[in-house]
């Protein structure tokens, strides 16, 4: 999940995340897909070059141990 904006300057870069993943694992090199993308901003290109997807551990980690709630002891 891609931040919507960039944390430092607040401009949208959601919309561009997509498109840069499918180049950039299509072996483009990730600063001619950024300069093609129109971020020129350092901290944009942080925010891109940098994202970590991590949303489906998350889903996986939910899906072993979120269902299993221990009882709590009471305390007398």
């Amino acid at each position: 999940m891609i931040p919507i904006r960039c944390f430092t300057c607040g401009a949208l870069i959601a919309d561009k995340y997509e498109e840069f993943e499918k180049r950039v694992k299509a072996g483009e090199h990730p600063s001619k897909v950024l300069d093609d993308l129109g971020i020129k901003r350092y901290c944009c290109r942080r925010m891109l070059l940098s994202h970590v997807e991590l949303i489906d551990e998350v889903i996986l980690l939910h899906e072993i141990y979120g269902g299993h709630k221990k009882p709590r002891r009471s305390v007398d």
